[in-house]
């Protein structure tokens, strides 16, 4: 396919691409950008119906793994650097973001589904990842949880975004009446270490610093530690726990 050059920032299009660096801008056109070596690489790869547009820079050539039918777009310098916020200075994917269904949380959980509500996109992307490694069958954003395709949390993820099931999920206070068991990791809670995981649960994560909101009714589990720490990082903690159910799960076969 023959490319198409676009050098103005003012462009609509340029516009469009400028706005999903953005939450508000990823909700409202459902694109999203993927920028890196080894994740743009990989991503058409194992997923080439996901993109629709490959963005090159002025000088730069083209991937030979892109499919024949992939829209190649040259930049004009000024315009690249814009969208080009990792600085790789290679060529960016624009993606569709996936249908993301609202969660019905009256129905029981399937396996290990993790609540999540991290504002922070660098955070969110760290924990996606771990839940991707460790076989997490659903991932429910909370309404104050960072968008799953912004920028930051694309990088951070490594890609793992498009092995998860993702659903939006409520508010804090729609977590009332959730049906199966509903778990968190809180300091004051029980000991991890010989816990008896079961299969099928739901793992509520609060925004890193603040914690979960009081009232929440649910059973608290916590990370023993030396103490030389007040408290884990919201995303190492949340990891360590998901190793856990999925070595318990692991042990049962």
């Amino acid at each position: 396919m023959a490319e198409r050059i676009i050098e103005s920032l003012d462009n609509p299009r340029a516009k469009l691409w400028a706005a999903l660096l953005e939450s508000r801008g990823l909700r409202r056109h459902r694109r999203f950008l993927l920028a890196g070596r080894k994740t743009v690489g990989e991503a058409l790869a194992a997923h080439p119906g996901r993109f629709e547009s490959l963005l090159l820079p002025p000088g730069a050539e083209d991937l030979p793994a892109a499919p024949p039918g992939l829209e190649r777009i040259r930049l004009g310098r000024a315009l690249f650097d814009r969208l080009d916020v990792s600085g790789t200075g290679l060529p960016i994917l624009v993606g569709v973001v996936p249908e993301m269904p609202a969660i019905d949380l009256a129905q029981p959980p399937e396996g290990l589904e993790l609540v999540c509500a991290l504002g922070d996109p660098s955070n969110l992307g760290a924990l996606l990842r771990s839940a991707a490694a460790f076989a997490v069958s659903r991932v429910i954003l909370l309404a104050d949880a960072a968008h799953p395709f912004h920028p930051k949390c694309l990088r951070a993820a490594s890609n793992a975004q498009f092995a998860l099931e993702l659903r939006r999920g409520p508010a804090w206070s729609g977590l009332a009446g959730a049906a199966g068991p509903l778990l968190a990791l809180d300091g004051q809670g029980e000991d991890l270490s010989g816990f008896a995981w079961p299969r099928d649960l739901r793992l509520v994560l609060g925004e890193e610093g603040l914690g979960l909101p009081s009232g929440l009714e649910l059973r608290r589990l916590a990370i023993p530690t030396t103490g030389a720490v007040e408290s884990l990082n919201a995303t190492v903690a949340a990891s360590l726990a998901l190793y856990g159910h999925y070595a318990a799960m692991r042990t049962e076969r």
